[in-house]
């Protein structure tokens, strides 16, 4: 079968692999229909996330047909539909019992290398290096999908497959970073980024009664789009001084909840950007924090600051102080799907979300690779390119 693979730094190629087979019984093989670009993949293809390998499958944010079930699978039969979480939870242990999904104790087929970059192994997840368990990614033909009762989902009639297809990843992770902050009603929230992830953020915390949510940006595609599509006030961080502009907007005190979802390749119209570009070219550090330490400098006096966005290890300058002094809650977390995949399905159907817009363009398989071209450099208007076997 055809799939998409890394080839080395800022290498892509679509190659002929072996079609996936059950390996246990609670696994699935799935058809896809259809997968799309993501900015973490973006770290992959930039050579900032370690141990990769020539030749591993990319790809985490995708929908397919079950065409193969493993016989101690229950949920699930051939010719389902389903979404599938791009992590993956066994459904046993105690962080899949205590909702913690990405951080499951039986899924990464690789451990050791958490303990050494982050002091404890995550759980594994789609096409995403031999550190998050090496499994095979979502951009081919067939995938399989280990624990599938517990991380595929089926999709109700009602649901378009593009927009089932951002219930992979992009809206429960925004909607997981609302809901971890503790937006409540009458907060007012800042959201840095509006890609996907950023966007889904931001409606999430409308639907959880916030107040104001306002987002920041400088692609001016993306802003249109969260302005019109989500509902959220728009920051163009090129045309003002954001924590100026924030302070304006709230009455002097700044954000009561600050989201960032922009992650370790940050930009930045300051000379800082610079500094953290070149140190992280040089591999002085792995990360660029620009949106973190805004987002901390911005946030109100006993507000929370929470970190959606991908990183990977270790940062420079990081406002310690300015967390300890203001008294503020910093939390982060990779995506717990598991937990909020049913509802958000639910939602959906019912009309609350809304993601077909966040699908700018529509490639083939063979195309992928200049999709992600496109994808890295923001021209031609391309938030989220949605890819499709063939055709």
């Amino acid at each position: 079968m055809k799939a998409l693979c890394w080839e080395g730094v800022n290498k892509l190629g679509v190659e002929q692999v072996p079609d996936p087979v059950l390996r246990n019984e609670q696994d699935v093989i799935v058809r896809l229909i259809a997968g799309t670009t993501c900015g973490s993949d973006l770290h992959l293809i930039g050579g900032y996330i370690p141990f990769m390998r020539s030749g591993d499958v990319i790809g985490h944010e995708f929908l397919g047909e079950v065409v193969e079930v493993g016989a101690a699978v229950h949920r699930h039969r051939v010719g389902d539909r389903v979404v599938v979480c791009s992590f993956v939870g066994c459904g046993r242990c105690w962080y899949c019992a205590h909702d913690l999904w990405s951080l499951c104790d039986n899924t990464n087929t690789n451990p050791g290398i958490g303990q050494a970059l982050f002091g404890a192994d995550t759980g594994g997840i789609f096409g995403y290096s031999h550190a998050m368990g090496g499994l095979r990614g979502s951009h081919a033909e067939y995938v399989r999908v280990p624990f599938a009762d517990y991380g595929a989902f089926p999709v109700p009639e009602g649901i378009d497959d593009t927009s089932a297809l951002f219930v992979s990843d992009s809206v429960p992770t925004g909607w997981m970073g609302a809901d971890l902050a503790g937006v409540k009603p009458g907060d007012v929230v800042a959201v840095w980024g509006c890609g996907a992830v950023g966007q889904m953020a931001a409606r999430a915390a409308i639907l959880l009664g916030a107040e104001r949510v306002i987002s920041i940006d400088r692609i001016p595609e993306r802003l249109e789009m969260t302005e019109r599509h989500i509902g959220s006030e728009v920051i163009d961080y090129t045309a003002t001084d954001v924590g100026a502009e924030l302070r304006e907007r709230t009455g002097g005190r700044g954000p009561d909840v600050c989201i960032e979802a922009v992650g370790m390749e940050a930009h930045s119209d300051s000379p800082v950007h610079l500094y953290d570009q070149a140190k992280q070219q040089l591999r002085l550090q792995t990360d660029r924090p620009t949106a973190v330490r805004q987002a901390i400098h911005a946030c109100r006096k006993g507000g929370t600051v929470f970190i959606l966005g991908v990183f990977a290890g270790a940062v420079d300058k990081f406002p310690l102080g300015a967390v300890i002094n203001k008294g503020l809650t910093v939390r982060g977390a990779q995506m717990h799907g598991q937990r909020y995949i049913p509802m958000l399905l639910d939602r959906m159907a019912a009309g609350e979300l809304s993601t077909a817009h966040l699908a700018t363009h529509s490639v083939t398989l063979d195309e992928a690779p200049r999709a992600y071209d496109l994808f890295k450099h923001k021209t031609d208007g391309c938030v989220r390119a949605v890819i499709r076997p063939g055709g």
